[in-house]
């Protein structure tokens, strides 16, 4: 008597979906959201259809489509946030165990400042076993770069990446070395930032863009960006080396 065949483990899949435009998904990140049993999108508290959510809807029916909260929003109360994370990680946890098979739809790339990241552990501890694979995204700088003209590297230069959620002097210090510094996050410190690339010269040639692939999208140089008031969560920045000849840095 043949004794039967073992079950596959449990396949916890990040999925890179772009930064909002569906064209901009992947071939592999297509199949693999369309080959889990379920596929979860981040929401708000507010229940909210998300920029993940509606570029997996191009792709997905909407009946395997799992919205879980997660307390993107949060900033000041941690008790919150944490207990908003742990309610997502146990949700995502039971769609394991029923269905065996799960993708995390993240804008973006899964393993650039994404959620991602964070629920994989949450859910690794929870249900033992758990495989986790990835599928690359392409980054909203990337994005921004291809339309708004801006190259991101050349010849020998550096690439510095830095989140100004915790405020600008990180980015003041990128800014004041070589090579070109992208900011994500920096919406709620526009201020901050356009100060910063006048106060380190970097204002020339660069560029910022919001609600990439999106109705509302907005690109444009870095001296329209507006000083008063606060920009989309997630506007990007990017500020490219400083380059005086063709091909000098190769």
């Amino acid at each position: 008597m043949s004794s039967p065949t073992p079950l596959p483990p449990p396949l916890l899949t990040g999925v890179g979906v772009g930064p909002g435009d569906p064209e901009l998904v992947t071939v592999k990140g297509v199949n693999a959201l369309r080959r889990a049993a379920v596929v979860v999108v981040p929401v708000l508290a507010t229940g909210e259809r998300g920029r993940a959510e509606a570029t997996v809807l191009h792709y997905v029916a909407p009946e395997r489509v799992v919205r879980v909260v997660f307390a993107l929003n949060e900033r000041t109360d941690r008790a919150r946030r944490e207990a908003a994370w742990d309610a997502a990680g146990e949700r995502v946890a039971g769609l394991l165990r029923e269905h065996g098979s799960v993708a995390f739809a993240t804008i973006g790339d899964p393993n650039v400042y994404s959620t991602f990241t964070y629920l994989a552990q949450t859910v690794g501890a929870l249900v033992p076993g758990t495989r986790v694979e990835t599928v690359p995204g392409i980054t909203a700088m990337q994005d921004l770069a291809a339309r708004g003209g801006a190259v991101l590297t050349e010849g020998t230069e550096p690439l510095t990446l830095v989140p100004v959620t915790a405020g600008a002097a990180a980015l003041r210090e990128a800014l004041r070395g070589p090579g070109t510094v992208v900011a994500y996050k920096f919406g709620r410190q526009a201020a901050e930032v356009v100060a910063a690339l006048r106060e380190t010269g970097r204002v020339e040639g660069a560029v910022w863009g919001s609600a990439l692939g999106l109705p509302q999208e907005s690109i444009r140089p870095a001296d329209q960006i507006p000083a008063n008031g606060e920009l989309p969560y997630l506007s990007t920045l990017i500020a490219p080396a400083r380059r005086t000849s063709r091909g000098g840095k190769l």
